[in-house]
């Protein structure tokens, strides 16, 4: 297996492994590709233990690295999810808030090991690349969720 050329690394406390199948059961073209344990004790860690996982997010190839908790994810980085329907929103956010996660305002959420997301319906995103008031009203609308309402988007940019 060849390594991508621009892989993103995940900082995790010790749970990369779990992170990982939990993302290749949530979303699709996600898998857990390989498992690598430390060949020696290292800070945190014992000879055996996972070190690296290698896995893809929609595609996206990454790798969890359990380096311990000295730097705890941000909401500097985030997976932005681009949904086409209500329920896909729904499943998506509904995973990742139910598995011990928690919600943030305008379509933001964490996951239980602290990585954030973003569930993003493409009829917000759209509604703001149209500019002007199409943009303003769906920018208000957005400012008040916490899960995005495709709905309520659809009648902010329709001026409803």
């Amino acid at each position: 297996m060849t390594t991508a050329k621009n892989t993103i690394c995940l900082w995790y406390d010790k749970d990369a492994e779990a992170a990982a199948n939990f993302y290749a059961a949530t979303f699709p073209d996600s898998a857990v590709t390989a498992v690598h344990r430390a060949p020696g004790d290292f800070p945190g860690g014992m000879a055996g233990d996972v070190l690296t996982v290698q896995f893809t997010v929609c595609g996206i190839p990454c790798i969890g690295l359990n380096g311990g908790p000295i730097f705890p994810h941000s909401e500097a980085f985030s997976f932005q999810i681009a949904t086409d329907t209500q329920d896909e929103t729904d499943r998506y956010w509904n995973a990742i808030v139910g598995n011990g996660g928690a919600e943030s305002a305008c379509g933001w959420c964490k996951d239980k090991w602290g990585l954030n997301w973003q569930i993003t319906p493409r009829v917000l995103t759209e509604a703001m690349a149209a500019g002007g008031e199409v943009a303003q009203r769906a920018f208000a609308a957005m400012m008040t969720m916490h899960k995005i309402d495709h709905a309520e988007i659809e009648a902010a940019v329709s001026g409803a």
